[in-house]
């Protein structure tokens, strides 16, 4: 199994969206998250930096500018999904990624707080 690092980058942007108000509270995660194609046409007019920014793991060992780099989607490239962070956080908890269950409960809490 794939060992994670938190990004700190993805931390900051998917808090930085909140406060902006820029989050969906209730989708349908599985139509919402990014499919591969969604993946490409984002990366035609973005930087690996802009596409690492969607991730809170970074695949210990794997190239920097390729897919496999990136792991636990939050949004959809263009807003945070609330149920995306539950997707991470359960994911997460799952297959034992401790920084990032905990990366994904804490930008969730701050969600709700701010949702409020």
């Amino acid at each position: 199994m794939a060992s994670y690092l938190v990004n700190p980058a993805a931390v900051e942007k998917a808090r930085a969206l909140i406060d902006a108000r820029q989050y969906v509270l209730d989708s349908d995660w599985s139509d919402s998250q990014p499919s591969p194609d969604d993946e490409n046409r984002y990366l035609e007019g973005h930087s690996w930096e802009d596409f690492a920014a969607w991730h809170l793991g970074l695949t210990e060992g794997s190239t920097d500018e390729t897919k496999a780099r990136h792991g636990f989607v939050y949004g959809d490239f263009r807003r945070v999904h609330r149920k995306g962070l539950i997707a991470c956080h359960f994911r997460a908890a799952e297959w034992g990624h401790k920084e990032i269950e905990l990366a994904a409960h804490d930008l969730l809490q701050h969600l709700d707080n701010t949702a409020r």
